[in-house]
């Protein structure tokens, strides 16, 4: 993808209003993504009150997280038969629209995602936040397309960089966003549109921080980079993580398809169902649900795991996943993959750990940061957005060259394996519905 310098046929002033609106749009979605933050911090602590007081009840305290959930999951089912642009991650809709596959996401998209997320992800779903605000930073960016008047092609390059911003600020990391949107939306890379999604991710993080806070997402102690002859055994992890990463795939298909398929029950029911699930299993074991992010933070700061519980949880969390993404409620499925991998690293690392003579404690941060990035790799195929993303959610970068080496294997496998990316499978599940323009031009030439 060589990078065009020129202006693709686009005016100077065309260029001035398409950076003004990305600046101005970055704003309000950084302002949007930060609060939408706030909230699932402020429901994950609800979240973990609520399990303890449950638990100090006389009776069946169990039945509190189930129902909670479960309420939880219908009202977040419920939005989304209000507003059916908010089913799902959203990022398969948002790659349709730049394609001409479907018709921009409308503004009511906005509190749909915004509230309908935070009853999901904030009850203990196995979901996302990145999914919810790569969606409303598009609406954002389709909303200030037609406010301002540009075109048919920039008016898909803008919302498709406002997207880029939402991951920005879903997981503070700037550069994550511009490459997610070259990578993975546009597939393509222009200066433009390069232009457009770093002013509009740059502006958005700016604003979260501004609320949130100027600090890395993850706290990770200094890692000391694995020597170089490790690099074979980096290798042969991504090679394994990237057939991990094609039976997720499958598992998040098939699940989605035959709840889908489960006849008389409307989404909400399935919804409700899924949640006592969920709700069953934070009762049981609050680590096998929610976003991963405690999870991970865990993990990077170097608590151990025994061995039985590590693949446990792994166990579990691969069917958490896909199960609570298969209630079509809105959430995405980001930050659960770089849960799992972190966790398949920790695994990873405990088994050669015994079996190799001498001591390799010191690979199992590197293992789990590399297994990060890896696994999203061999799921979503979209290599550089992933690194960047664990590199700036950790501000580590030693372990770069390990990173490189199992994400190039990881997705070579998948590639072997024939595995279709997740967001590729998601998207042509969808119906296509053409924007009616007519114009077919993706970059506004």
């Amino acid at each position: 993808m060589p990078l065009r310098p020129q202006n693709d046929g686009a005016s100077p002033r065309a260029t001035v209003v398409l950076l003004t609106t990305a600046m101005l749009a970055g704003a309000v979605i950084g302002v949007l993504g930060a609060a939408f933050r706030w909230c699932l911090q402020a429901a994950e602590g609800l979240r973990g009150e609520l399990v303890d007081w449950a638990e100090r009840l006389p009776g069946p305290g169990w039945l509190i997280p189930i129902a909670a959930v479960a309420l939880c999951a219908t009202a977040a089912g419920l939005l989304v038969r209000w507003e059916p642009q908010a089913v799902g991650s959203g990022i398969p809709h948002v790659e349709a629209v730049f394609l001409g596959q479907a018709r921009p996401p409308r503004l009511q998209v906005l509190p749909a995602r915004f509230v309908g997320g935070v009853l999901a992800i904030g009850s203990g779903m196995v979901l996302g936040r990145e999914g919810p605000t790569v969606h409303m930073g598009a609406a954002v960016g389709a909303e200030a397309a037609r406010r301002t008047g540009l075109n048919t092609g920039d008016r898909r390059l803008i919302q498709a960089a406002l997207g880029g911003a939402g991951l920005a600020v879903a997981f503070n990391a700037p550069i994550a966003g511009v490459l997610f949107t070259v990578e993975e939306v546009t597939k393509s890379l222009r200066l433009r549109t390069v232009m457009a999604t770093a002013i509009a991710a740059v502006t958005a993080v700016l604003c979260a921080r501004g609320i949130l806070g100027n600090h890395p997402d993850f706290d990770v102690e200094p890692v000391v980079g694995p020597a170089l002859a490790w690099l074979p055994l980096f290798a042969v992890f991504g090679v394994l993580t990237g057939v991990l990463g094609c039976a997720y795939n499958v598992v998040v298909l098939w699940l989605a398809d035959h709840v889908a398929a489960v006849p008389k029950l409307p989404t909400p029911v399935k919804a409700t169902v899924i949640g006592a699930v969920v709700g069953a299993a934070l009762w049981l074991a609050p680590l096998t649900v929610g976003d991963g992010d405690a999870l991970t933070q865990m993990i990077l700061s170097g608590e151990h795991f025994v061995l039985a519980i590590a693949v446990g949880l792994l166990a579990a969390r691969f069917i958490t996943g896909p199960l609570s993404y298969s209630a079509a409620v809105p959430g995405g499925l980001f930050a659960p993959l770089l849960a799992l991998g972190a966790l398949w690293g920790i695994v990873f690392s405990t088994c050669f750990g015994a079996l190799w003579p001498d001591n390799t404690s010191s690979l199992a941060i590197p293992l789990a940061l590399v297994g990060m990035t890896a696994f999203f790799a061999s799921t979503v195929r979209a290599p550089l957005t992933g690194i960047a993303i664990v590199m700036e959610m950790t501000a580590t970068t030693s372990v770069a060259l390990p990173m490189i080496t199992a994400t190039v294997a990881a997705i070579v496998t998948a590639t072997v394996l024939r595995s279709t990316p997740i967001y590729d499978s998601l998207r042509n599940r969808m119906p296509v519905e053409p924007d009616g323009t007519g114009d077919t031009d993706r970059e506004g030439r």
